[in-house]
């Protein structure tokens, strides 16, 4: 638990810095050239599913194994360095307030841009609405499997369940989709991230009540998360929100496909630049509590 907070300090503090990406790049840039090369060597012909455990076993395997040689070797203060470049709270905040700043602006082209660089879906023709939409469910998100899962994995099981963590995550976003190259080849590695990410997206839930002080938004994710596609994403959307009154979720166009998603929080409003703002302060609340929950932990801990 010290290592995870410590952790979380320094990417809140630093983030990862943009002169030391361009000298050695991010831990998460090499396990995505390694799962883009087993990828292009191993998805082809028969037994793709078989295929594609393989090459999850071999980047867990990858991530994990110095993960664990080094965590025989390291204290809590190192763990926690060396776990710092797989939290990406102080990413996300920057990201969203990209979006937040021209959208407020009245800058849609500029807004349009910086959503893009965090969602999936088509936005060449959103509107303020459709924006902060997408941007507020990247950020409940990715505030479940992008820091709480890692902190909590950190916290668990130490370097090698972080990193064994990342790389089913990182497996997930680039192998884990539903069409005809990854349907088969992916599959292992999907349901490996819905399983890792199962309590985190929970937790995250639970933090984003905490921090709006109701358990209203709690209640609201018990309701209404199974009806995200997602069986984990629902949880942390549905709570971002009823803590901020705005619906989430809904149609989106994917390409030229429309996707009909029900409504999270159907019946409230719909967000705006504003509502970014708001819940940037929510998150970072919820990380605060979240530090303290680890710096507790970790003196019981102590003290035991």
């Amino acid at each position: 638990m010290i290592a995870a907070l410590l952790a979380l300090i320094a990417d809140g503090l630093f983030g990862w810095p943009d002169r030391l990406y361009h000298r050695i790049g991010h831990p998460v840039t090499w396990l995505g050239a390694l799962i883009a090369g087993l990828e292009s060597r191993l998805n082809h012909g028969p037994h793709r599913i078989l295929k594609g455990g393989l090459a999850t076993l071999l980047t867990i395997a990858a991530a994990t194994l110095p993960a664990w040689a080094l965590a025989e070797l390291a204290g809590p203060l190192i763990a926690g360095l060396l776990a710092w470049p797989l939290i990406a709270a102080r990413s996300l905040n920057d990201h969203l307030a990209a979006v937040a700043r021209p959208l407020a602006a009245g800058d849609l082209a500029g807004a349009r841009r910086a959503t893009a660089m965090i969602v999936g879906r088509d936005v060449t023709r959103a509107d303020d609405a459709a924006l902060s939409r997408a941007s507020l469910e990247s950020l409940a998100e990715n505030a479940s499997d992008g820091v709480i899962a890692p902190l909590f994995w950190l916290a668990v099981a130490g370097l090698p369940g972080v990193s064994a963590y990342k790389a089913i995550n990182t497996l997930d976003s680039m192998i884990g989709h539903r069409n005809d190259r990854y349907e088969q080849f992916g599959k292992i590695a999907a349901r490996l991230d819905d399983v890792a990410n199962l309590i985190p997206a929970r937790l995250t839930a639970l933090l984003f009540a905490l921090a709006a002080g109701s358990m209203k938004p709690l209640r609201a994710a018990f309701a209404e998360a199974h009806l995200h596609r997602s069986p984990n994403a629902g949880w942390p959307e549905a709570a971002m929100a009823s803590a901020l009154g705005v619906r989430l979720s809904g149609p989106r166009q994917y390409g030229d496909r429309l996707s009909d998603e029900p409504w999270l929080n159907g019946s409230a409003r719909d967000p705006g630049a504003g509502d970014i703002t708001r819940g940037l302060r929510l998150y970072r609340r919820a990380l605060m509590v979240l530090a303290g929950m680890l710096a507790a932990g970790g003196l019981m801990a102590a003290i035991g």
